[in-house]
């Protein structure tokens, strides 16, 4: 998922456009963007992508997932009985947190050169949602996504028994044959609603955008 900001010649004065006539670097331009408060684009956005990380591992989906086949429902998805690792069906040791958290960490931006007409521009790319769910297959139905499931919702509930168990993925989870209890998974918000609310953060970064002084 792509961010894109233009940053015009025109906003630079006299002195750094006849710099930047002789050396047109992408480098140097983004080395002069900064915030209003004079912090560097670069580590403004490597700030953000450190709170973004932060922020999806404090998600209920997340904690509960990376507490293991012993955590309680604390994201309510499931009524407060059982857990989602065990649910879900991940097996004992299982990372299932960590491609994403891998996907997120490689957000990044870069700055082009400035183009005939005097305009750069400034591409901040974040995962997108289908990158997301496919790193996040079912671990019994791979072209499923957990993670979209999360959103849309899963069956099984009526039928999920939360009890140590050697046939158990997760030594604490199966599925009885027949349905033993009434109620549905709880659809949460999860990723898409995630990934907005950062993409909204990022593009928010267009109008604290200023151009240094140091070419």
């Amino acid at each position: 998922m792509a961010i894109r900001f233009t940053v015009n010649a025109s906003q630079f004065d006299r002195e750094i456009k006849k710099s930047l006539s002789m050396k047109n670097s992408s480098k140097v331009i983004e080395n002069n963007l900064k915030t209003s408060s004079g912090e560097l684009i670069v580590k403004k956005i490597e700030k953000m992508k450190k709170q973004m990380i932060s922020n999806f591992l404090n998600l209920p989906i997340t904690k509960e997932i990376l507490a293991g086949p012993k955590a309680t429902n604390t994201s309510g998805t499931l009524g407060g009985y059982g857990n989602l690792f065990s649910f879900i069906g991940f097996s004992e040791g299982d990372r299932p947190i960590d491609p994403i958290v891998a996907l997120l960490s490689r957000t990044n931006f870069r700055v082009t050169k400035f183009s005939p007409d005097g305009k750069a521009k400034l591409i901040i790319e974040i995962p997108s949602r289908d990158q997301i769910f496919k790193v996040t297959p079912l671990p019994w139905a791979t072209g499923i996504s957990w993670a979209q499931r999360m959103e849309v919702g899963m069956s099984g509930l009526g039928m999920y028994l939360n009890t140590s168990s050697d046939k158990s993925r997760s030594g604490s989870g199966v599925q009885s044959n027949k349905k033993i209890r009434s109620g549905r998974f709880t659809n949460k918000p999860y990723i898409s609603s995630f990934l907005n609310k950062w993409q909204k953060a990022f593009q928010s970064i267009d109008k604290d955008v200023l151009i240094g002084r140091g070419l």
